[in-house]
């Protein structure tokens, strides 16, 4: 069975053979399993009335256990200011993370989960776990492993070549 890529590469061999693609191979794969990975890995969240990048604000406060600035809520979801602003008042509307000042500098402002965003996130998480299982369930644990490596290898060094292009 041939994936979307094959036949683009293809396409590109056949208007010009000397052409090296194996860049595109990688990349557009990479790019095609990340388009359709996030359209799936909402479905469980929408039942919940979340997108992935609130999930995302909830995840990340409960796993640190503890409040959070909102530029290192930034830092720690790979987000802007901005949408992390955006996220956090929409979130904050349903009374799932609470906004507080710091004591000694009225200026900064503090983040954590309500009691109730800590029960969605700890409700949600196992099921979100389950769903991310089944899409990799045609691929047995081992090459997954292998999968989840060869791209850990290629994090790195697109971070440390990259890394400060990104808005946060």
């Amino acid at each position: 069975m041939e994936d979307v890529v094959a036949g683009v590469l293809r396409q590109w061999q056949q208007l010009n053979p000397s052409l090296d693609t194996a860049p595109m191979a990688l990349i557009g794969r990479l790019n095609r399993c990340s388009a359709l990975l996030q359209q799936a890995t909402d479905a469980p969240l929408t039942d919940a009335g979340l997108t992935r990048p609130e999930f995302d604000v909830l995840g990340t406060l409960r796993r640190v256990d503890r409040d959070l600035t909102p530029s290192r809520l930034a830092r720690e979801t790979f987000s802007s200011g901005a949408a992390v602003t955006k996220r956090v008042r929409l979130l904050a509307e349903r009374g799932l993370v609470e906004r507080h000042q710091d004591a000694r500098d009225r200026r900064v402002v503090h983040l954590s989960l309500t009691d109730e965003g800590r029960a969605l996130i700890d409700r949600l998480l196992p099921e979100q776990l389950a769903y991310e299982r089944s899409l990799l369930s045609g691929i047995d644990e081992l090459r997954q492993g292998e999968l989840s490596e060869g791209l850990s290898e290629l994090l790195v060094v697109l971070e440390g070549r990259l890394g400060g292009l990104l808005p946060y």
